[in-house]
């Protein structure tokens, strides 16, 4: 598995969402809430897990109405991983959720005050989630891989606009 491989594995995840009318109602919210979280700080708050738990929710939803529409895609196995990532996406944004509306995290749950490293993961599970792609190793793969490189450059590329430089 070359880089160039992984690259192309994630352009693929990054653009397969464009190619569907109904998938982009799904995916454009969770580029538009990662776009407004770069342009604040990135300190951890109860406003950014409310933003996360939102974010996590929308995705989970939109997963299980594709499911609903297209139930057989991808076979049981993918059906498998696609309901299991679903339920787990949809608690943790429950619990981020509530954590923003009570104003306190659960122990050990801080992290979801922070919304960038939750928006790169369902802006790029989103096409194998709505099962437009089939779950593969390479896919998941880029997804990890590239997840810091494309933090820092969002992060850098959108730091001349930041509120509170």
């Amino acid at each position: 598995m070359t880089l160039s491989a992984l690259g192309y594995a994630l352009w693929t995840l990054l653009s397969a969402p464009f190619g569907q009318m109904e998938l982009i109602w799904g995916v454009v919210p969770l580029y538009f809430g990662w776009a407004v979280n770069e342009l604040t700080g990135s300190k951890a708050s109860f406003g950014t897990a409310m933003q996360t738990g939102f974010a996590l929710i929308w995705s989970g939803l939109h997963w299980i109405w594709q499911f609903k529409l297209h139930p057989g895609r991808g076979g049981l196995g993918q059906a498998t991983v696609q309901l299991s990532v679903t339920a787990a996406v949809l608690a943790l944004g429950a619990v981020s959720l509530w954590s923003g509306f009570r104003r306190r995290y659960p122990a050990g749950c801080k992290f979801l005050g922070h919304t960038r490293f939750s928006a790169w993961l369902m802006i790029t599970l989103f096409p194998m989630q709505s099962g437009v792609l089939s779950w593969t190793w390479d896919r998941l793969f880029a997804v990890l891989i590239f997840a810091a490189p494309v933090a820092l450059a969002v992060h850098l590329l959108l730091g001349p606009f930041r509120r509170g430089r």
